[in-house]
């Protein structure tokens, strides 16, 4: 019997599965388009990103994560920075044990490689690549984290982001 190896697969994750750290978010409806809007506000905020794919125990099958993108807009302002995009990996720990985690090393694509251009006025598909691709294992959980300061008047909202990934089952 054969197996699924398809090195092409990818996961959208809905904006209102992320969570903010800070700032008023609202659920809105635009032009057939679901997004998640700041309310403009002088202040940092770290959003959280769950990679919600299906993991595996035994070596080199489920979820190889190569990549995840973001959608985002900015308007009216540039933010005052966007210096922080880090995927975590955290160690899913046995019973009576703290998980702990750690930063999985990525770069992002080169329109977004500097907090300048993640910061400025547009609309950005920001793709964070791994280094190291890495494979979904049931003792992980990943999650991208980004961390943006916005200027008074900055319009943020976010569109949604899709993990990349090969399927091997």
């Amino acid at each position: 019997m054969g197996y699924v190896n398809d090195t092409s697969m990818s996961q959208f994750i809905n904006a209102l599965e992320f969570a903010n750290t800070a700032g008023t978010w609202t659920p809105t409806l635009a032009s057939n388009v679901v997004n998640m809007v700041r309310t403009a506000a002088d202040a940092s905020f770290t959003t959280m990103i769950p990679i919600p794919l299906p993991s595996n125990s035994a070596s080199y099958k489920g979820c190889l994560l190569k990549s995840i993108d973001v959608w985002y807009t900015l308007g009216t302002a540039d933010a005052d920075d966007f210096a922080t995009v880090e995927l975590e990996k955290i160690a899913l720990a046995a019973n009576t044990t703290a998980p702990t985690g750690a930063a999985v090393t990525t770069t992002c694509d080169a329109a977004h490689d500097t907090a300048a251009e993640r910061k400025a006025q547009a609309a950005h598909k920001m793709t964070v690549t791994l280094t190291a691709a890495e494979w979904m294992s049931a003792s992980y959980s990943y999650t991208l984290v980004m961390t943006v300061d916005a200027a008074a008047t900055t319009a943020f909202k976010y569109l949604g982001a899709q993990a990349n990934y090969t399927l091997r089952v």
